[in-house]
């Protein structure tokens, strides 16, 4: 067992207090967004070893089969094919699309042969990977979440008289929901740069007087935040979710959301491809993000745990990733052996001992990687820890 030393993004809508305070470190007045523990080449963790410390690259390719398991390279090939995170969100995110494998591995091709540089600034396929995810709150979370009936933003939508609240409303009365969302969301993304201006304009000052629901507030903050920006308008097509800590959605590719305030644990397929429709000043892609959206109205996709062995698994049927949780409280509970698996402490500690007879203790804020030749891990402590692993 390897512990980790991590990194953290700087993204400007990051808390500036969340994750130092997980840490024990002091802020330094900066936003402090995302805390990665993984080995994504955007900002891989180190590993300490008995020689000082190694990068998780060099380690894989020393021996994939000891530290990933052979049923694991098989699947993925030498790759650690899951990332975990810490997100510490003050202001919203981007509105946001993720791809499937197919589209990711075909956008990746197109854009290598066009010879387009993987860091260019208007890249949207950086690796060839899907990136489907899991968001379990450890706060109050709240987030938009794919599509809801097309029918309740059209209501939302009827005491407006504006010209651009009248267009909408005739998009969503089509009777296929499917099609009239796209209609709806295709509409607002491609609104020509002389006419968007003034249409946004005209319905955020009427939204503000005359908006009605759930999503009357959300309107009015991300238009402050994003003026002339009309991912604002396009979060009235999406379902407003509030997540309490403990609880988890899991967004698969082509679900279009956006995070908007509090502290999570995210994992994800170890990719970073994002294809944003808004509230962003990166790169926006209207044509292949509308390629890639799923418009389908589905349920909120909550996802519930199973309880497995002393611990809580999050599986929500994708290969790369799955979730555990550990307390909070009194832990007694093990990890199955074969696979490698990325242990967080969020509260309290817990002591680790390895099949091998490896032990160490994590405290607030360590991490550790196991690699799959450590065989089955047994946990004991009183806190509160997450774990990454492979999935089904």
């Amino acid at each position: 067992m390897h512990r980790l030393i991590n990194q953290v993004r700087p993204y400007a809508w990051g808390a500036k207090d969340a994750i130092p305070r997980l840490l024990g470190t002091r802020p330094d007045g900066r936003p402090q967004a995302e805390l990665w523990l993984g080995a994504h080449p955007g900002a891989p963790s180190s590993l300490v070893t008995g020689g000082g410390t190694a990068s998780f690259e060099d380690v894989i390719a020393a021996a994939p089969g000891d530290v990933l398991g052979e049923r694991t390279v098989d699947r993925f090939g030498p790759r650690l094919p899951f990332l975990l995170k810490v997100l510490a969100a003050e202001e919203p995110l981007s509105l946001q699309v993720h791809p499937d494998a197919a589209r990711a591995r075909s956008g990746f091709d197109a854009e290598e042969a066009a010879g387009i540089p993987v860091d260019a600034p208007d890249r949207n396929y950086r690796d060839p990977q899907a990136k489907p995810e899991l968001v379990f709150a450890l706060e109050t979370f709240e987030a938009l979440c794919g599509f809801r009936d097309p029918a309740n933003a059209h209501a939302d939508l009827a005491p407006l008289r504006g010209e651009l609240a009248g267009i909408l409303r005739g998009d969503l009365a089509e009777p296929d929901p499917h099609r009239a969302l796209r209609a709806a969301m295709t509409r607002l993304l491609t609104l020509g740069c002389a006419e968007r201006g003034p249409l946004l304009a005209d319905f955020v000052a009427e939204w503000a007087v005359a908006g009605r629901g759930p999503h009357y507030e959300t309107v009015n903050e991300l238009a402050e935040r994003y003026p002339g920006d009309p991912g604002a308008v396009a979060a009235l097509l999406l379902n407003r979710v509030t997540l309490r800590p403990g609880e988890a959605l899991f967004l698969p590719a082509g679900n279009v959301h956006a995070y908007l305030r509090g502290t999570a644990v995210e994992v994800m397929a170890s990719s970073d491809n994002v294809l944003r429709a808004g509230l962003t000043g990166k790169h926006v892609d209207t044509g292949e993000l509308l390629n890639v959206v799923d418009f389908s109205v589905l349920p909120i996709p909550f996802t519930e745990p199973v309880r497995v062995d002393g611990r809580s698994e999050f599986r929500p049927g994708v290969p790369d990733f799955a979730l555990a949780t550990l307390g909070p409280g009194p832990v007694d509970a093990h990890l199955p052996g074969g696979v490698p698996s990325v242990v967080l402490a969020l509260e309290g500690g817990a002591d680790l001992k390895a099949e091998t007879g490896e032990a160490l203790t994590l405290r607030r804020g360590q991490s550790v990687f196991v690699p799959a030749a450590a065989g089955r891990v047994e946990i004991l402590g009183d806190g509160h820890l997450v774990a990454a692993t492979v999935g089904d």
